[in-house]
């Protein structure tokens, strides 16, 4: 079995290879990576549109609404303004 990094090694020693010939050639086709590169995105495309497709044939479907109530928080005091509250202070002591 050959290790990853001989595959990787032999495999790029390819793409330069065909890349050689190519020019030697005078052949400019497109490679490797664009041709899979635009496989890709009319993979993505074909995909998108029938996802779009099945969401229009789906109903709308109502908003869901939360199950519980909110709990209101018992009020700790009332409110009172700063001079109050000093004066109740000074009382106190």
């Amino acid at each position: 079995m050959a290790n990853m990094s001989s595959i990787s090694i032999n495999k790029r020693a390819d793409d330069q290879f065909k890349k050689l010939t190519r020019i030697e050639d005078g052949h400019k086709g497109p490679t490797e990576y664009e041709v899979r590169a635009d496989a890709l995105s009319t993979k993505i495309a074909r995909l998108k549109a029938l996802r779009l497709a099945r969401d229009a044939a789906l109903p709308a479907a109502p908003p869901v609404k939360k199950a519980g109530k909110k709990k209101k928080r018992p009020a700790a005091c009332p409110a009172v303004s700063l001079s109050e509250w000093r004066k109740s202070r000074q009382a106190k002591s």
